[in-house]
């Protein structure tokens, strides 16, 4: 009766019990759980900037140095940032802000020495006339290429276009273009 009970089909049927057990424990416990990532917020970086406004007759640019925080210290980076603070508006009641209150940023793109600015589609309804939409064209443009640059592009809800308003936009605005205001 041993001889039975230790067969070799006895024996390989007990070793793939014991191992369907081991199997069958292993599968049933629960996952470990995993480390949580360790992140490190990108240490952000105050510089300096020139944001360009104008005065309440909307006829000079006024400057106002703000900080403004960077992640990156890239040009691109520092320019959207002060595209952020010049759409937020001014810091003294001396100066104007150019677009109302809670009006989106543009977005700002750099390439070599020229930027391009893609201004929201609600700009195109500001109705400034040509001197009011003159000055938010050059206090962009002087607000970016107070650093460095040569030109800026202007495009409006990603699409060129020949103007806003009245304003041509098919030629790449300088530090020229706006001098003289």
């Amino acid at each position: 009766m041993i001889r039975r009970l230790f067969s070799l089909f006895n024996v390989i049927c007990a070793a793939l019990l014991a191992a369907a057990v081991l199997a069958y424990q292993a599968v049933q416990k629960p996952p470990a759980l995993p480390e949580a990532p360790k992140l490190q917020l990108a240490e952000r970086t105050a510089m300096k900037v020139q944001v360009y406004f104008t005065d309440p007759q909307v006829r000079t640019l006024k400057a106002e140095t703000r900080t403004v925080q960077v992640t990156q210290s890239n040009p691109r980076a520092v320019a959207q940032a002060a595209l952020n603070v010049w759409a937020a508006g001014p810091n003294s009641s001396a100066n104007l802000a150019v677009v109302p209150a809670g009006t989106a940023a543009p977005k700002v793109y750099l390439r070599g020495t020229h930027y391009y600015v893609d201004l929201p589609a609600a700009y195109a309804n500001l109705r400034y006339g040509a001197s009011g939409e003159r000055m938010l064209l050059c206090t962009l443009t002087r607000t970016l290429l107070d650093t460095r640059g040569d030109d800026v592009s202007f495009v409006l809800n990603g699409q060129p276009v020949d103007t806003l308003g009245q304003i041509n936009m098919r030629d790449p605005f300088t530090r020229q273009d706006c001098a003289d205001e």
